[in-house]
């Protein structure tokens, strides 16, 4: 088996800050809201967004509501009310604010081949009242339970990784079932808001991020949940973009294009216009068969990154082949297959990338769907991504809103302070034997060290003085 250079695949840098390297991070925070507080209407919004992003890069055991007041403005049942009520209820704009951070996330992180990543989270909720709220898979539990998921649309460069985006899924029952129509009022759904698939949500996401068109992009990597329907990677290419797509394994194919013809008109009836492969024509194959069938000189071992024990290699194969649209051949794509060295777990991922793109870059592509789940997981455990505390459909999206921002605050501060690989890093580790995420031992926490990103909260958050436009766009009366 040919075995190429042992140099680890560069994808994104992890997100690293030491305690010493926080020591102004108070200032650094007002520097970045005074970006989106002029997207609040109302002063006292533009409070309480700076206090809330306070909250959630503090050191507290849990980030919702009332442990932020607490510890930022003190035992005050007023301002607990307000800060509720700012987050579940408030009118402010996040389409506004996400599209300004999309804004902060080219300037930081934009590459020509940068990569949008989709994938699903769900975290677990008590009770019956939350919108959205089902028994349903939860990734962070590891079972069923009850809980609210969500579509996730990232952004992954070799300058770092960021969430872009949020949508909460309603399963298709709290949408068209009419006893839960009380519900769906009391949650604050919009009006004539329709089921739609997670697929349909991750499609909407990204719609918006090319609309904006402040944001460059090459390629859209996502897990088999989303790779294995072919309505969503073909509208991918039909807008000029590069899918790279985990499949399954009954995943069909042909290696070579089958002949297709319309059939001869009989003369009777009405004439054919659809093509149908002709006879003899060869089935197509599964990805586990095309796996299965190729010659061990087609693998070639390459490092994925480098490990505390020395790389950590995987088996590539990369195949031409045709996907299969409604029994006929389609486009022509890629096929990467992908085998653990140890336990021989194969992983195929498909894409539309053009037939000329180096083998390097194919490889490469399989490690940058996972920077989304350190996302997830870095949100969850140090910025309150599953911490809130509101059963309301524009609660969720706020508080979602404002982890967003607080996440990329640090990538940012890394990129910006040239932290450790914040230009180029090897990959990240891959997934563990069961397909999941990287845990959070198999790289370096945020914050590594320290007991929260700010360890002391300031009393009374950020000074208004912080929040006045720039000097040039005030207004002289």
């Amino acid at each position: 088996m040919p075995l190429f250079p042992i140099e680890p695949v560069v994808t994104t840098p992890t997100l690293e800050l030491t305690p010493q390297a926080v020591a102004g991070l108070v200032e650094e925070l007002r520097a970045y809201h005074a970006r989106y507080a002029p997207l609040f209407q109302r002063q006292e919004q533009r409070d309480w967004s700076a206090q809330y992003l306070q909250g959630l890069l503090s050191a507290l055991p849990r980030t919702s509501v009332e442990p932020m007041v607490l510890a930022l403005v003190g035992a005050d049942r007023d301002a607990v009310r307000g800060r509720q009520h700012f987050v579940s209820a408030g009118t402010w704009d996040d389409t506004a604010i996400l599209g300004r951070h999309w804004q902060e996330v080219e300037q930081t992180l934009g590459a020509d081949d940068g990569v949008l990543t989709l994938d699903g989270s769900a975290c677990p909720t008590q009770g019956r009242e939350s919108v959205g709220v089902k028994r349903q898979y939860c990734g962070e539990l590891g079972k069923r339970a009850n809980g609210q998921a969500g579509v996730f649309l990232g952004y992954a460069s070799r300058h770092g990784d960021t969430l872009l985006d949020r949508r909460l899924y309603l399963p298709e029952e709290w949408v068209a079932d009419a006893a839960y129509a009380a519900r769906r009022e009391a949650c604050g759904v919009p009006a004539g808001t329709s089921f739609q698939t997670e697929t349909a949500l991750g499609a909407a996401l990204i719609r918006a991020v090319r609309q904006a068109g402040t944001l460059r992009c090459r390629w859209v990597a996502c897990d088999e949940g989303f790779g294995r329907d072919t309505g969503l990677p073909d509208a991918l290419a039909a807008r000029g973009l590069w899918y790279y797509a985990e499949v399954p394994h009954d995943t069909r194919v042909w290696r070579d294009r089958p002949a297709t013809a319309v059939p001869a008109w009989s003369g009777r009836g009405r004439k054919p216009t659809r093509e149908q492969r002709r006879a003899p024509a060869a089935a197509p194959q599964t990805v586990a068969e095309v796996a299965a069938a190729l010659p061990a000189r087609a693998w070639s071992r390459r490092c994925i990154t480098e490990g505390s024990k020395g790389p950590i290699t995987a088996d590539f194969a990369l195949v031409r082949a045709v996907a299969v649209r409604d029994g006929l051949p389609g486009p022509a794509v890629w096929l990467v297959l992908r085998r653990n060295t140890e336990t021989g777990e194969l992983q195929g991922y498909r894409t539309n990338a053009a037939a000329a793109t180096p083998p390097a870059v194919l490889v490469r592509l399989s490690g940058m769907r996972w920077p989304i789940a350190r996302c997830f997981e870095e949100g969850k455990q140090h910025l309150g991504l599953g911490d809130y505390e509101v059963r309301s459909w524009r609660g969720w999206h706020h508080h979602l809103t404002l982890v967003i921002l607080a996440h990329f605050f640090l990538m940012r501060l890394q990129c910006r302070w040239g932290g450790k690989g914040s230009r180029a890093h090897p990959a990240p580790s891959p997934p563990a034997a069961d397909g999941r995420a990287p845990q959070a031992h198999l790289r370096p926490r945020l914050g590594a060290g320290s007991t929260g990103v700010l360890a002391t909260p300031e009393r009374g958050g950020l000074s208004r003085a912080s929040y006045a436009p720039p000097r040039a766009a005030r207004r002289v009366s």
